[in-house]
């Protein structure tokens, strides 16, 4: 969450002063910049595209049991974390 709020800071505050206000160290935000998104963030992605094409394609009707049921039709488990496919 740190790093997340470093990058989307970077262009008014110098990295830097972002990382010694935060208590973190610049190699960290550095190293979590270059590191590939994890499997589980990028099933999240996925997971997410699919809801808001569902949201979208409903009219912003439907709410979350029907959303529920819309993604484990797709193949995704119930709690949303695993995708079968």
């Amino acid at each position: 969450m740190r790093f997340q709020l470093i990058d989307l800071a970077k262009e008014e505050v110098p990295v830097h002063r972002l990382c010694r206000v935060l208590g973190v160290s610049q190699s960290g935000y550095f190293a979590w910049k270059d590191r590939p998104a994890s499997r589980r963030q990028r099933d999240d992605m996925v997971m997410l595209a699919h809801v808001r094409s569902a949201f979208a394609l409903s009219n912003g009707t439907y709410g979350s049991p029907r959303m529920t049921r819309e993604l484990q039709d797709d193949g995704f488990a119930s709690g949303g974390v695993a995708r079968r496919g």
